[in-house]
């Protein structure tokens, strides 16, 4: 089920019931090229701008008590951008980390990532590592950073360690299940979304969490993602509190 607002949309006063914020909730972070176009600028000031927006986002998680928030930061995709946009993505990426690692911290927020991290630019795998081991013993929020990441290219990696396991004798075919496929995925150690927000009024996943999302709740923002605040963010969750997930019953 999807529901499209308008970003001047009223929100409600009422405090969000503890017992039905979403746990997880992911983020496709859309917008911030034709963000930067619409005013005569350049699309790097876009994805600077939308990178300011990433810490109003997890504000937003930590005011409501969400405990997961997955971010598409970097798709595989992104690489047949040009070589300057990719380079100033790469850069905005080191910098956020920097700059916002240690807040992070304080704030009990634990960084993690997903995947293929190992073709990220040496000086990026560095940065990336060292924000994860300094919030790794947080609670309040878990951020992770969707990177080089690929929903087929997940499935397909999950694939080859299940097949490498069943040739090694460590996992006989027929007790393959959803369950278990599931535990070799890049997000195993996590819930799936809940709720799935989308800035810039686009319905697409955009091969995002493609096993994950089977029963996740679709939130469309018309807005792009440099405008997105924490207020935003209870908008959406309120949205979600108000359906009736049925995961195919009645």
């Amino acid at each position: 089920m999807v529901v499209t607002s308008q970003s001047q949309t009223k929100l409600s006063s009422a405090e969000p019931s503890v017992r039905r914020i979403p746990r997880h909730v992911a983020v496709i972070m859309d917008g911030n090229g034709r963000w930067a176009k619409e005013r005569g600028w350049p699309r790097s000031r876009g994805h600077f701008e939308g990178a300011k927006a990433v810490r109003e986002c997890m504000q937003g998680c930590l005011d409501l008590g969400v405990e997961f928030l997955t971010l598409y930061a970097f798709s595989k995709d992104n690489w047949q951008r040009p070589k300057e946009e990719v380079e100033t993505l790469m850069g905005l990426l080191k910098r956020f980390l920097k700059e916002y690692t240690r807040e992070m911290k304080q704030h009990g927020v634990r960084v993690q990532a997903i995947g293929r991290l190992w073709e990220l630019p040496k000086d990026c795998q560095e940065q990336l590592q060292g924000a994860i081991r300094t919030t790794a013993h947080n609670t309040r929020l878990t951020t992770i950073l969707a990177i080089n990441y690929s929903g087929r290219g997940e499935i397909i990696d999950a694939i080859k360690q299940v097949l490498a396991d069943v040739e090694d004798g460590r996992l006989q075919k027929e007790q393959l299940d959803p369950e278990i496929f599931q535990r070799y995925l890049y997000t195993s150690r996590w819930p799936d979304p809940d709720l799935l927000i989308r800035t810039s009024g686009e319905m697409r996943v955009s091969d995002f969490l493609l096993w994950q999302v089977s029963y996740t709740e679709f939130f469309s923002l018309q807005k792009y993602w440099p405008d997105f605040t924490r207020e935003d963010m209870r908008l959406a969750v309120e949205a979600y509190m108000k359906r009736q997930r049925r995961y195919g019953g009645v």
